[in-house]
């Protein structure tokens, strides 16, 4: 999988962090390891309490990373109103919506992205959450979605980004004093802009089903727009990162690497699954050889939809015998062997600890999303009592769900270093995350502007960040199982919505079924 390789401070300065590396690395390896390590048995009632404890943390997260104006009902009290004149250049509103990660931008891809997965988190786990939590899930993803329906409330347009990153990633700054460019990046017809349109269709289909039957007037509002993204998506064809007015904003960060064709896969396959329309389905089964559906079937991200669209389309052939769409289940079972290392056709690899890993950085969201599609294609797998070939193995459903539980209990402290990557959960959790907001004292703390060249006296610091950022998952640790909980090591040590997204749905399902 792609991710972005993006340095959210310039990169002239990381020569001067190199000794905080191995300072915070030497304070780190040799630090007693949390009461709760894993050697010990735990009941489990203990784990249970503890998945409830993560879940809610996960879906704190967000508070975290709002932009625009809070509400009074704000929980992450250092986070104050930011970005409250986006979207002024078009004379549009655009505030609302979330940060991607450590950094000050509101990037459409990843955003949209991470809006459809914490959407499937409730369609498929939402039962399993507690009452107060569901509400709280449902409170994170309208935080997005409304933000998304302002993106593609203007005909024919669809606005891509808020903020130049190149001006951002020089600074140091909290979202509360940011005075580089709010820059607003929009696509016209016949521009292409099909990975993200269709993203965001696919986004918005799924939030319509998750406010069904809460608020069906809202759900209403998103299923119309998810199907005019989708018509955009489909008839201007083509990446909207070769678009030569986005480009230099969008890449390197989010361009789309792997191409377009999933998303218009995707988007489809979500508005099949929210109106159960016939012409969506036509599309998907019609579509698949032509659009690539059988290719990089091994991916799944913000970026590549292959894996996540197979397992979705799945349910199709399982729940209804649609056989039409048969090779969409064979290629979610192809990409679930490739999971288990004792079949023939296993490669993914995995840490000295059990972990999954993937160059590139940012590594646990491979861990998250992964764990969620094992989920749920395990709770398809159980309505039909099925199981999948993998040639020399049988893998039932079970086998799935103790599969995505192990990348859980790693992320949650069960690795070798004894250390939960998930910010405040546990004794023992990393304290310099790669992000402004939390790294530099609240505007409580400080009510003075910090610009943007003072904040640097924070990255550099070696002391624990002051605004602990509660549910923050990070990039996480190397193949090797070493993290040196260091700021200046983005890669590692930064979190981003689209790790947190289907890890809520993945802890829903194990606080209730520990």
């Amino acid at each position: 999988m792609h991710i972005q390789h993006k340095s959210t401070f310039p990169k002239f300065k990381i020569t001067f962090y190199l000794p905080h590396i191995f300072s915070s690395l030497f304070l780190y390896l040799f630090q007693p390891l949390p009461f709760f390590s894993l050697s010990l048995p735990l009941s489990s009632s203990f784990f249970s309490l503890h998945y409830t404890d993560a879940l809610s943390k996960s879906i704190l997260f967000f508070e975290g990373q709002r932009s625009g104006f809070l509400p009074s009902d704000q929980r992450q009290k250092w986070r104050a109103n930011s970005g409250l004149s986006d979207g002024w250049t078009y004379n549009v509103d655009l505030t609302g919506g979330y940060y991607d990660a450590g950094d000050n931008i509101k990037f459409g891809f990843p955003m949209a992205f991470t809006t459809t997965m914490l959407s499937w988190s409730v369609i498929e786990f939402g039962d399993n959450m507690p009452p107060n939590e569901l509400r709280n899930a449902l409170v994170a993803i309208r935080w997005s979605t409304d933000y998304l329906l302002k993106t593609v409330s203007q005909p024919n347009r669809i606005f891509v980004q808020v903020g130049d990153p190149n001006s951002d990633h020089l600074c140091w700054e909290r979202p509360e004093d940011m005075d580089t460019s709010r820059s607003v990046y929009a696509v016209d017809a016949p521009n292409p802009a099909s990975d993200v349109a269709g993203e965001t269709a696919a986004a918005l289909a799924a939030a319509s089903m998750a406010f069904r039957s809460s608020d069906p007037g809202y759900s209403e509002t998103l299923l119309r727009n998810a199907v005019n993204a989708f018509q955009y998506a489909d008839s201007y064809r083509g990446a909207y990162s070769d678009n030569a007015d986005v480009k230099g904003a969008v890449c390197p960060f989010y361009c789309d690497f792997d191409g377009y064709q999933d998303e218009l896969l995707w988007g489809a396959a979500w508005l099949r699954r929210a109106t159960q329309d016939e012409n969506f389905l036509n599309y998907i089964q019609s579509n698949g050889k032509t659009l690539g559906a059988e290719d990089n079937i091994n991916e799944f991200g913000w970026d590549n939809k292959h894996a996540g669209l197979n397992v979705l389309v799945s349910k199709e052939v399982l729940d209804g015998n649609v056989e039409s769409l048969e090779s969409y289940k064979t290629s979610a079972e192809s990409f679930l062997c490739t999971l288990i290392p004792e079949t023939s056709s296993s490669h993914i690899e995995y840490t000295p600890g059990g972990l999954i890993y993937r160059p590139g950085g940012s590594n646990l969201q491979h861990a998250t999303s992964i764990a969620f599609l094992e989920l749920v294609y395990a709770n398809y797998l159980s309505r039909t009592s099925q199981t999948i070939n993998c040639g020399n193995v049988q893998v039932s459903a079970q086998s799935l769900r103790e599969r995505a539980k192990r990348q859980v209990d790693y992320i949650l402290g069960d690795n070798p270093l004894g250390l939960s990557y998930m910010v405040g959960y546990g004794n023992n959790y990393p304290q310099r995350i790669h992000h402004r907001g939390s790294s530099l004292p609240s505007v409580n703390d400080h009510p003075q502007k910090i610009e943007c060249h003072e904040g640097s006296i924070y990255f550099n610091s070696t002391n624990p960040n002051p605004n602990v950022h509660v549910g923050a998952i990070v990039g996480g640790p190397g193949e090797d199982d070493v993290y040196g909980d260091d700021r200046a090591d983005f890669r590692k040590s930064e979190p981003t919505t689209y790790i947190n997204a289907p890890f809520v749905g993945v802890l829903a399902y194990f606080a209730a079924n520990p």
